[in-house]
């Protein structure tokens, strides 16, 4: 094979490769379909046409069979004048004319035959174009069915394209997330141990370090003072060797029952208050009565 030859076939099979991708079924059928009916126009014009030309050589064999009868009748005249040469002669062209009528008759015998081969392939044709176009629907049904169904299976799997690039961009989008998230714990983390120095601060991590257990030891102190004015402070530890940190919960519990407490005792000493009110009251209404006694008593006397 030489190399033009390997060229040719090369160029042949790659454009019959991109062919193949481009051409869409249901396209083809309808194409084909109308190919099939364009071959069925085509034999109904042949069988018109046929026909016109049937009809013409019938309209001249009805001429002829008139100049037959014509000639016969000159021949009759002409014999009951005694012209037997004009007899003669209109018989000679009667017998012509019969003559062209026999090849006219062939023809249009032919024509008929002709004729009806034409009729029977179109209705053959016609028959074979009504079956292809059930078939054409069918397969064409078929063929946007499986290429819907395909594409709802390659859309579930995300085989396809789009959904490759979709599955893609949600990987790229998880890799990202999870990537910030890393960097955020671990900058807390850093901030939280001091790796991290505040520019704005001069304290260095011991600084800090004490600055917390202060803040713990005041926390501690002060809740040990509000126990010890309410009476409720911590039993002595049985056991020194275990220790036990509360919980934020139970932290937020107790703090919650020494409001209540101070909430109750609040009230207890405004209804003191409102009681030692009411003895003032009373004591101030006694003195006055008192008094008007007293004056009542001296006026006799004066």
């Amino acid at each position: 094979m030489g190399i033009l030859s390997r060229a040719s076939y090369v160029i042949r099979s790659k454009m019959n490769a991109l062919l193949n991708r481009a051409e869409d079924p249901t396209e083809t059928l309808d194409y084909s379909y109308e190919q099939m009916r364009d071959e069925l126009q085509d034999v109904k014009q042949g069988i018109a046409d046929l026909t016109t030309q049937k009809k013409r050589l019938e309209i001249q064999k009805r001429k002829l069979e008139e100049n037959v009868e014509k000639h016969n009748r000159q021949a009759r005249e002409a014999v009951q004048q005694d012209r037997d040469d004009l007899a003669r002669k209109a018989l000679e062209k009667k017998k012509s004319k019969m003559s062209q009528i026999e090849e006219l008759e062939g023809q249009i015998a032919e024509l008929n035959g002709t004729q009806e081969q034409l009729v029977d392939k179109k209705n053959e044709l016609q028959n074979r174009i009504e079956e292809f176009r059930t078939k054409k629907e069918t397969m064409k049904a078929r063929y946007e069915a499986a290429e819907a169904s395909s594409r709802v299976s390659e859309a579930m799997t995300g085989v396809g394209d789009e959904m490759e690039d979709v599955g893609r961009s949600i990987e790229r989008a998880e890799e990202r997330t999870e990537e910030m998230e890393a960097r955020a714990e671990a900058m807390d983390e850093l901030q939280d141990s001091g790796a991290f120095e505040d520019a704005l601060s001069d304290k260095d991590d011991i600084d800090r370090e004490l600055d917390g257990l202060t803040t713990n030891s005041e926390v501690d102190s002060e809740l040990e003072t509000l126990k010890g004015e309410l009476g409720k402070a911590d039993p002595p530890a049985e056991n020194t060797g275990e220790s036990e940190s509360a919980t934020d919960e139970e932290i937020d519990a107790e703090l919650d029952d020494l409001q209540t407490d101070l909430d109750e005792s609040d009230l207890e000493a405004d209804l003191e208050d409102d009681d030692l009110d009411i003895d003032l009251d009373e004591e101030v209404e006694t003195d006055v009565e008192l008094e008007e006694s007293e004056v009542d008593a001296d006026e006799p006397r004066n």
